[in-house]
C-alpha cells in the first residue's frame, strides 16, 4: 500500500497548541480555535486576528496560517482546519 509520508501520531492536538503554533509566526495574533465534526480531534475552526495580515489576499492569509500549521498537518495531529483570518480592524 502506498502511504502519504505523514506518520500519525497518537496524542491529539489542543485548542491552546494550535495557539502557540500559529503566534510563533504572529506574536500579536488572537487566535480562536474549536474542534468540530470529528471525534479524532483533529478536525478545528480556526480564527486568526492580525496586523500581519493587513494588506495581504486571503489566500495568502490562509497561507501563512498552514504554514504555521505544518509540523501537525505533517504528523497528523491535525487533519482538517477551516481558517477565518481577518485583520483587527476587519
Amino acid at each position: 500500500m502506498g502511504g502519504t509520508g505523514h506518520r500519525k501520531v497518537s496524542a491529539m492536538i489542543t485548542e491552546q497548541q494550535i495557539a502557540e503554533m500559529i503566534r510563533l509566526q504572529m506574536p500579536d495574533a488572537e487566535v480562536t480555535a474549536r474542534e468540530w465534526g470529528s471525534a479524532t480531534g483533529d478536525h478545528y475552526d480556526i480564527r486568526v486576528i492580525s496586523r500581519a495580515f493587513e494588506g495581504v489576499p486571503l489566500i495568502d492569509r490562509h497561507r501563512m496560517v498552514y504554514s504555521a500549521l505544518d509540523a501537525a498537518l505533517k504528523d497528523g495531529r491535525l487533519h482538517a482546519a477551516q481558517l477565518k483570518t481577518e485583520t483587527p480592524g476587519q
